[in-house]
């Protein structure tokens, strides 16, 4: 039984448009609960709330670095979906806006490929929580493509 590749998870993920084996794939990400699905031909990361991830226990809210992480990411996988880059882009650069308190419930995220060259994308994210229209943080996020 040979393990899968990196490669081959993001080849096959790209066949069927499921990247829920790639994001299995990635600790980080399933340390935190990150589910990737496709709605209405875009993706949309779910971070599922568990206790671990709350960041001030007081207020209740989530960890600042968890949704930053959320932001990041989904916007990797933005990229890769639509791109065919045969590896993972590297971040150079975060903006991270963090517009209002993110309760501890489930919060999601999308992604958009605002421009993309032949070695960089510029990525702009979007996190929310019960309403897509009232974003908890947004992202400013710059790859270098492979």
């Amino acid at each position: 039984m040979s393990v899968p590749t990196l490669s081959g998870l993001l080849a096959e993920a790209r066949a069927s448009g499921d990247f829920s084996a790639l994001v299995r794939a990635i600790p980080f990400a399933r340390f935190v609960g990150m589910e990737l699905t496709g709605k209405g031909g875009e993706l949309v990361g779910t971070l599922r709330y568990t206790p671990h991830l709350t960041g001030n226990p007081l207020v209740p809210a989530l960890h600042g670095g968890t949704l930053g992480a959320l932001l990041e990411s989904i916007a990797v996988f933005a990229v890769l979906a639509e791109t065919e880059s045969p590896k993972t882009p590297k971040t150079i650069s975060i903006t991270i806006d963090y517009l209002r308190s993110a309760r501890t419930v489930d919060t999601f995220a999308r992604a958009e490929v605002v421009r993309q060259g032949r070695r960089v994308a510029s990525v702009r994210s979007l996190a929310w929580q019960e309403d897509p229209s009232k974003p908890v943080a947004a992202a400013n996020v710059l790859l270098l493509l492979a």
